[in-house]
């Protein structure tokens, strides 16, 4: 299948993990300058060029082709070594630069909504608006360090090209440090029934170095700062969940990234002040 260099807003990127492919991916997602969706897997994120690693919002030059394996319509391979980083959409003016991109994007505010649009049209990136936010659910991770086998994983680096010694690939799959809880939101969303609720697990790369960070600093107490951010800051804002669905069950979603602008005006209240 043919391949091609486009140009692509990066709006996700999952926490690392092992794959049986590939030494690390991480799932990024993100939406091209025509307003398509993009799924980009796997990507090695630790192990690309200094240069090449991107954040969110961010937009990159890369060449892709439709993925063989993943039927997903969104989902394409990329060459990782094409990758040219170029700039970044910043947060000014109350994001705004930004929303023309979010109001592109593939929008729901019902769940069932979107689970029954993949059961049609095969959907499997979107953004959910969730009418309220109730909790976020820390549970502690079946085993809190990788086990011999995702160890074992993260050190096959023949996808790669073998770019990397023994040596340097096993220092790489020591400093990835597996995150030994896994969160969730809890939300509602309106339905012809009523306020229905739903919870989700966090894959967020975001949420991932937060715990790190709240570790870091605060220790056992980690929790208190961390749910500060997630619970009570996020929430305070118009928080929206990019989903996206597993390739093997594709009727299990995720919340691959979390997108949190400034609640805006109502157009109304706008324009009755800017006459005054």
């Amino acid at each position: 299948m043919a391949s091609q260099i486009e140009r692509i807003l990066i709006l996700a990127k999952t926490y690392p993990s092992p794959s049986a492919q590939h030494v690390e991916t991480s799932c990024v997602a993100g939406i091209n300058e025509h307003g398509a969706m993009r799924r980009l897997y796997p990507v090695p994120f630790r192990l690309i060029e200094e240069g090449q690693k991107f954040k969110k919002w961010q937009w990159v030059e890369v060449r892709v082709e439709k993925a063989n394996k993943d039927h997903r319509t969104e989902s394409h391979k990329l060459y990782v070594d094409t990758i040219t980083c170029r700039d970044v959409i910043d947060t000014k003016k109350q994001w705004d630069a930004r929303w023309p991109w979010i109001e592109k994007l593939p929008t729901f505010t019902s769940f069932d909504d979107l689970e029954a649009t993949r059961t049609e049209t095969g959907l499997s990136l979107a953004l959910m608006r969730p009418k309220q936010v109730l909790t976020l659910e820390v549970v502690e991770a079946r085993a809190a360090e990788w086990t011999d086998e995702e160890r074992e994983k993260l050190l096959r680096y023949e996808m790669q090209g073998q770019l990397f010694s023994d040596t340097e690939v096993k220092k790489m799959a020591q400093t990835l440090r597996k995150v030994p809880f896994d969160f969730y939101y809890r939300y509602t969303c309106e339905t012809p029934e009523g306020d229905k609720v739903f919870k989700h697990k966090i894959v967020d790369w975001e949420a991932g170095v937060l715990f790190w960070h709240c570790r870091q600093s605060h220790g056992i107490e980690w929790e208190k700062p961390f749910r500060a951010k997630l619970e009570e800051d996020l929430t305070g804002k118009d928080l929206m969940f990019l989903m996206g669905n597993q390739h093997r069950f594709q009727d299990q979603w995720l919340i691959i990234s979390l997108i949190y602008p400034p609640r805006r005006k109502p157009v109304e209240v706008t324009l009755q002040s800017s006459l005054f």
